[in-house]
């Protein structure tokens, strides 16, 4: 064999304890598990554990994962896969127009980065973009207001019947070319100007298909448990499989609430429905800043937000929306800007806005945060990022918990000081959630990152530790696994992961990274 890795405690993924094991890796593959196996290259894995890779079901790696193939931030956690396409907007399919649209829309999270070869157009192209050599393996998700701009625009109003058959055809093709399902984002333009009926069209298209639906929902603040019911109700419908997007309960009005929320999906659970979950582990959240604003603000595109936004009249009228009755793009919360803190921008002279709260250099400025924080999107083209302070610890711990849940990082990989998640999701958990605090036990929580997402996905030789199945594999320490990125200082690798393999090529070797790229699309229907 090629690789044989001696007196491992194997933990498959399944959630049954772990064992001691050899398990030996030859062709990209785990060829065989028992005992006194030899090979080629022999690794010492007494004490520590062996388990599948892990899976990010929720990424925003569309684009660095291409501009850097080494991809560290995820390969150093341990991650050999991860969903990309999330939150309703990505970078196919697209015509040219589109694409110019959504590399200014996006910035924020993903970076428009100078000399990039934008050399597709379709998921297919994208998908195969992929296989030219990338670090994990990556499944890809539709997004919903990428295909909305594509066929309505960014007008506020329902499709028209043309409009709508268009959209069926142009998803059904994404869908065959290997995507695994659709993602919306009903807080961001246009996608949330989508009504559920329109949902449900596009989430019968998935269902026929054998994907499945992975919304950002309406509302994470006021309306959660109602966009919750909603998104239930579109899966009901359709027949779709849902999968939900980090799947929280923030903002002041919902602490303690995250059992109302289990109780609502173990609900129609028990009456049938296909229904799983994915959340990080952190209580601050992550978008770009101009996300917060009315939903109407960004209507015709983002040249008439930022002519909205640099109106005086206008202004006001936003302002009063966004602090006094809550905005749609703020959950329906009246902004704190207190816990709005700016993370990424892309014009130097507003490097000093960074790891402050929009509030704290309003302040510092002699201004209403209100007015600072307009003068921002428009300088930055809406080009920016923030995080938002919302989250409690009780409904985290609790939401991981549930049966059906799995782990996404959400991570943004860009700006000055992006969200430590991007670099210590996987880590965090079975540090600080396993060994530290026992919130999950360590074989459930490997099955909660591994073997639980492959079946999601619906993939037939990854997410566990069995003989013939891909050789994504993790070998880490128990006692010494952590995630060590912070808010201050994001980019920071976690401990105790000295082996990372990814289709049987370590891409982190006795704890260093080899820089391979062995990965490549993963496609419905060819997994």
């Amino acid at each position: 064999m090629d690789i044989v890795f001696r007196g491992a405690t194997v933990v498959d993924g399944t959630g049954s304890p772990g064992r001691v094991a050899d398990v030996g890796v030859t062709q990209g593959r785990i060829a065989q598990i028992g005992s006194g196996l030899t090979g080629g290259r022999m690794i010492d894995a007494a004490g520590l554990v062996l388990c599948p890779g892990f899976i990010d079901m929720h990424s925003h790696s569309d684009l660095q994962v291409l501009a850097r193939p080494d991809h560290l931030a995820k390969v150093s956690q341990g991650v050999t896969c991860e969903v990309l396409g999330q939150d309703g907007l990505s970078y196919a399919p697209v015509d040219d127009e589109v694409l110019a649209t959504l590399r200014g829309q996006l910035a924020g999270w993903n970076d428009d980065p100078p000399g990039f070869d934008w050399n597709w157009r379709s998921v297919g192209e994208y998908l195969d973009r992929l296989d030219q050599g990338i670090a994990v393996n990556a499944a890809y998700l539709v997004p919903q207001g990428t295909v909305r701009m594509l066929h309505v625009g960014w007008d506020d109003r329902p499709a028209t019947e043309s409009e709508m058959d268009a959209m069926k055809s142009t998803l059904d093709t994404a869908l065959s070319e290997g995507a695994f399902g659709l993602s919306s984002g009903l807080t961001y333009t246009p996608g949330m100007y989508a009504d559920t009926s329109e949902l449900v069209e596009l989430c019968r298209v998935v269902g026929a298909r054998g994907g499945y639906y992975s919304p950002h929902h309406r509302s994470y603040g006021a309306g959660a448990l109602e966009a919750y019911a909603e998104m239930v109700d579109v899966s009901r419908r359709s027949g779709c499989p849902l999968h939900l997007a980090h799947a929280t309960m923030n903002f002041p009005v919902n602490e303690g609430r995250a059992g109302d929320l289990l109780t609502l999906l173990d609900e129609a659970i028990e009456a049938g429905a296909d229904i799983t979950l994915d959340t990080y582990p952190y209580l601050p959240g992550a978008t770009y800043l101009s996300a917060l604003l009315p939903s109407w603000v960004s209507a015709g595109g983002p040249d008439a937000a930022v002519a909205r936004l640099s109106d005086v009249d206008t202004r006001e009228r936003i302002r009063a929306e966004m602090e006094e009755t809550g905005s749609d793009g703020n959950h329906g919360v009246p902004v704190d800007w207190r816990s709005i803190e700016i993370n990424g921008v892309r014009r130097e002279h507003n490097a000093g806005l960074v790891g402050r709260s929009v509030a704290e250099s309003a302040a510092a400025q002699g201004v209403r945060p209100a007015e600072l924080y307009f003068d921002v999107l428009v300088d930055e083209r809406l080009g920016t990022s923030c995080l938002m302070h919302v989250g409690h610890e009780d409904n985290v711990r609790a939401i991981m918990r549930h049966r059906t849940h799995t782990g996404g990082s959400d991570g943004l990989l860009v700006g000055d000081r992006p969200h430590p998640r991007a670099w210590g999701t996987f880590p965090r958990y079975l540090g600080h959630y396993v060994r530290e605090l026992g919130v999950l036990g360590l074989e459930e929580c490997v099955a909660h990152l591994t073997g639980r997402p492959a079946r999601r996905l619906g993939l037939t030789d990854r997410g566990l530790v069995r003989e013939g199945y891909a050789a994504d594999l993790v070998l880490f320490d128990p006692e010494t696994v952590a995630d060590t990125a912070t808010f201050d200082e994001p980019r920071q690798r976690a401990l105790g992961l000295p082996y990372v393999l990814v289709n049987g090529v370590p891409v982190i070797d006795d704890d260093r990274p080899t820089g391979a790229a062995p990965g490549g699309s993963l496609r419905r229907g060819n997994r």
